[in-house]
């Protein structure tokens, strides 16, 4: 069964408020070697510690879309829980390195929400989420735009 509370409606956002998500995701070495695998990312920075050592950052990285996945998903309950659908991902900004045993953390800025013009039962909501690690430095960030369901009169 669907949980009807999980998420926001439309009329919940509101422009200019910050949204600290309540959840975080350690990263273990097995998601890092899991998600590199599955996604064909086969780079030795990600999975050949003989290989990260010699390289700029001196141990392996965490690929970067799985640090992109992980905000999404940590905004899912705050964010995209009514959506219709996600419209589009724009301007994602790897700022500094992840590495195996970050906990990563996201907030998400509410920039703009208008009517959607072709059906009134929903509206799109702009939004920036930050990503950040356990030492609270900002590491991946990006916007996006979804199409979220209006409030219905029942649904108060």
């Amino acid at each position: 069964m669907i949980n009807p509370s999980f998420g926001n409606f439309y009329e919940d956002f509101i422009a200019g408020e910050t949204i600290q998500h309540a959840s975080s995701k350690t990263i273990f070495e097995s998601d890092n070697n899991f998600f590199s695998l599955l996604t064909m990312n086969h780079h030795p920075v990600h999975l050949d510690i003989n290989y990260a050592e010699q390289q700029q950052h001196g141990k392996i990285l965490v690929v970067g879309t799985l640090v992109f996945s992980l905000a999404v998903g940590l905004t899912v309950a705050d964010i995209s829980g009514k959506a219709v659908a996600n419209l589009g991902y724009e301007s994602v900004k790897h700022l500094r390195p992840t590495f195996i045993g970050d906990t990563i953390y996201a907030r998400t800025e509410i920039l703009d929400k208008r009517e959607s013009s072709s059906k009134d039962d929903r509206g799109i909501v702009s939004v920036i989420t930050y990503a950040s690690n356990q030492n609270d430095e900002d590491v991946l960030s990006f916007e996006r735009s979804v199409l979220i369901k209006k409030r219905k009169r029942n649904d108060d």
